[in-house]
């Protein structure tokens, strides 16, 4: 049996590429949905728990203090800023001004993982309290999963970048995806922002 021939040359095709181009990208997408799922699935237990209590919290506990999840919120909006700048320099192959913006990324994750302990600290109710406890310690916890998952691919990427592989296609590519990544986590936070911290105190106005 002959041996295939190749009779194009193919070396000048693109080694990577970006958005629905990339195989990585529809990874990330299917990723979407499955933790959406997941959230969805933690929102809806949520109003079930609450749907079986006559108050919400149930007494005597109070709500959560509110102080260091605004802070998160706000921290975490604001990221978004610098977060657009590297995907729009990572989709430019522009090394200068990525290099610096992955380390705020990575800065930005380390004050946002340090705000989320004293979150933990402030929810005036533990997970094996009652159902309360456990769902917004659930809700929290598997945000936190996505905010340290996001942090620790930033510090390798920003690592990378600033190393002999810096210059790869493919971690431009990683570099955008990654911030796409981001975009899930703060959009994800803010309906879980809402159900931990406000409505509590609405249903006990």
């Amino acid at each position: 049996m002959p041996a295939p021939a190749f009779t194009t040359d193919v070396s000048s095709l693109p080694t990577h590429a970006f958005g629905h181009r990339s195989l990585t990208w529809w990874g990330i997408v299917a990723f979407f949905l499955i933790e959406g799922t997941a959230f969805a699935l933690a929102i809806a237990a949520y109003f079930f728990l609450m749907s079986q209590e006559q108050a919400w919290p149930p007494p005597p506990y109070h709500p959560p203090d509110i102080l260091a999840g605004t802070l998160f919120t706000i921290l975490l909006l604001l990221s978004e800023i610098p977060n657009t700048l590297a995907k729009h320099a990572a989709e430019h192959g522009d090394l200068r001004k990525l290099r610096p913006l992955l380390l705020i990324m990575g800065a930005i994750g380390l004050a946002l993982v340090v705000l989320r302990a004293f979150e933990f600290n402030s929810m005036n109710i533990y997970w094996y309290d009652n159902a309360y406890g456990s769902v917004i310690w659930m809700l929290l916890v598997l945000h936190t999963t996505h905010i340290g998952t996001d942090w620790v691919d930033t510090l390798v990427l920003a690592g990378l970048m600033h190393g002999k592989h810096g210059m790869e296609g493919r971690r431009f590519v990683d570099c955008s995806e990654n911030a796409m990544y981001w975009r899930f986590v703060w959009l994800a936070w803010l309906p879980m922002y809402v159900l931990i911290y406000w409505l509590p105190r609405l249903q006990g106005s």
